[in-house]
């Protein structure tokens, strides 16, 4: 099984200032995906926090802190790393993604990577019964809505 997702989207912005959108405004460009909630309900807004070891988080309507994961990698405007996990994942069961920032022309192309999902059963109900293939689609097609979204947020600012 592949375990990873690819996307990738060109955008109107230097690499660092994708770099900084992606991680200082995820909580206005960040979309909630009703199968692949963090927590119950899952809804509420993410953040980083800056930097090597840095935590991003989802902050409840009642201000409860879930943590998604931890930044490994931390580089501005170039990379960006970080694990990942809902509340109902053992500890384990931890994903990573991956997010790279490159020169393209005028443009930068960003590309997410999220890697792991074989620490995760298929019986998981995170996996909502999904075969992999299908499983996998359905996460890329969100990560695809999430970067487009993203994308958006740049042009608006």
């Amino acid at each position: 099984m592949s375990s990873s997702v690819l996307v990738s989207l060109r955008v109107g912005a230097s690499p660092q200032r994708a770099f900084d959108a992606f991680v200082n405004e995820i909580g206005t460009w960040w979309r909630p995906n009703m199968l692949f909630r963090f927590t119950t309900p899952g809804h509420g807004t993410l953040a980083f926090e800056p930097g090597p070891g840095g935590r991003l988080t989802q902050i409840g309507p009642r201000g409860e802190v879930f943590e998604i994961g931890r930044i490994t990698v931390w580089e501005p405007g170039a990379r960006l790393a970080f694990t990942w996990r809902q509340a109902t994942f053992s500890p384990p069961q931890l994903t990573q993604v991956e997010v790279r920032f490159e020169q393209a022309g005028d443009q930068t192309r960003v590309t997410v990577e999220h890697q792991g999902w074989d620490t995760v059963p298929q019986e998981h109900a995170a996996r909502h019964g999904f075969p992999d293939r299908v499983f996998l689609q359905r996460h890329a097609e969100w990560w695809q809505a999430l970067l487009a979204s993203y994308a958006r947020r740049l042009r608006a600012h």
